[in-house]
């Protein structure tokens, strides 16, 4: 499966994707990647893979392939374009933050054809995943799995196979919505620290051994304090766009998300302002400048 005749696949070669070639690349197994960006197949050949022409060729040339796009619409058009090239005993994973309705669709359409997917999402930032620190949420059926088990295993040692198709992604949302308020909660309470005259890194310290100390403290204080922004793990526009699946995910489900809802304001802003493309730590100079905008508390 692994061997010298048989790279992996993946398409799509962004932060996280680049993450995952790395991730296998480690592990000794051979890569097959594409991406429409000409400058991240760039960065594809310099982590040691091999560049395809198209996301066809990719799956004309590997049985177990690995998609990491932006969400499941996207995944979901490109699988339509390549359906041609699909064929029966497949194994695709997605690795994407998707809707569970998309991804449980998604798997039923593969189904017919013979092809199997896990959604298979991580927990972690980019340099997360390239660390091997990322937990995989998994979607799909354990004989899938097992059949997997050299790619998984080289990727995540943290693995967790929560259900049937959908599940993976279900977990993904509870968990990026945690995530996000812990990472915007530090963002405020640093903020309110700086107000006072707190040193902010002796604030971190005491953080750390208090209650109120998540992981957010040692992934993103320093980045908040530093205002290193750039290059990001993780981008703003993203987490944003996250939110508004959680959101939906929320109400189909008959749930409602106040602070899902003001963090999503929150990150408008920022998006508004230009910050969509810098690391998810950036959220402190927003809030900073709250005071100031209509709406803002006084």
């Amino acid at each position: 499966m692994t061997g010298a005749t048989h790279p992996v696949g993946v398409i799509g070669v962004g932060l996280v994707g680049l993450a995952l070639v790395e991730r296998l690349r480690a592990a000794r197994i051979k890569v097959l990647g594409y991406d429409i960006d000409p400058a991240r197949r760039e960065a594809l050949v310099a982590a040691h893979g091999m560049a395809a022409g198209s996301a066809a060729d990719v799956f004309a040339a590997c049985d177990n392939v690995l998609l990491a796009l932006l969400d499941g619409a996207q995944t979901s058009a490109m699988i339509r374009d390549a359906m041609p090239s699909l064929r029966p005993g497949m194994r695709l994973v997605d690795c994407s933050t998707s809707d569970p309705e998309q991804a449980v669709a998604l798997a039923v359409r593969l189904a017919a054809r013979g092809v199997r997917i896990l959604d298979a999402p991580l927990s972690g930032s980019s340099q997360q995943i390239h660390d091997g620190t990322a937990v995989m949420m998994i979607g799909g059926n354990a004989d899938d799995c097992d059949a997997l088990e050299p790619v998984l295993a080289a990727i995540s040692s943290r693995r967790f196979l929560l259900g049937p198709p959908g599940s993976g992604s279900r977990a993904k949302l509870a968990t990026n919505l945690l995530l996000g308020l812990n990472r915007a909660a530090l963002a405020e309470s640093l903020v309110l620290a700086e107000g006072l005259g707190i040193d902010l890194n002796m604030f971190l310290e005491l953080v750390r051994v208090t209650p109120a100390y998540s992981r957010a403290v040692d992934t993103k204080g320093a980045q908040m304090i530093e205002g290193t922004f750039a290059p990001p793990q993780s981008r703003v526009h993203q987490h944003r766009k996250d939110l508004r699946l959680i959101i939906e995910a929320a109400a189909r489900s008959g749930r409602t998300l106040p602070f899902a809802a003001t963090h999503a304001a929150v990150l408008d802003v920022a998006i508004a302002e230009g910050a969509g493309d810098l690391d998810n730590a950036a959220i402190i100079d927003t809030l900073r400048q709250w005071r100031a905008r209509p709406g803002g508390s006084k």
